[in-house]
């Protein structure tokens, strides 16, 4: 299996501008544990819950800081013929739980770990 039959559904949006808190609320609204950061329809970046944590734990104000001085920046995309086994390797290599997939330079969607081993069980079960 391939990614591209992994991405669909809305992918949440927020400008680097945004604060923390509009950040959360997208995530809450869409029940997502990231957000991709786009800037003149470019992707720059991608905010997780585990970065919003990170910002309580130094007791930022939400309100006030930016999407941008938390968010992992320039994030490794794939392409959408990448397979599941190779997507889930990276993720084992790198700590990730996200990976935006992109053709060209069009961000379709990301794909989340648990998307991978939703993959991973349906191949098991073929």
């Amino acid at each position: 299996m391939r990614l591209h039959a992994l991405v669909g559904g809305g992918t949440e949006i927020i400008g680097p501008e945004g604060t923390l808190s509009d950040a959360a609320e997208a995530m809450a609204d869409q029940e997502a544990d990231y957000v991709v950061v786009i800037d003149n329809r470019e992707l720059v970046g991608i905010l997780t819950e585990r970065d919003l944590v990170l910002a309580i734990a130094e007791g930022v104000d939400l309100g006030a800081s930016l999407v941008e001085e938390w968010m992992s920046e320039a994030p490794d995309t794939f392409s959408p013929d990448v397979t599941v086994t190779e997507a889930v390797a990276w993720l084992l290599e790198t700590g990730y739980r996200h990976l935006p997939v992109v053709a060209d330079e069009e961000l379709l969607g990301v794909v989340t770990i648990r998307d991978l081993m939703w993959a991973l069980t349906q191949e098991a079960g073929s």
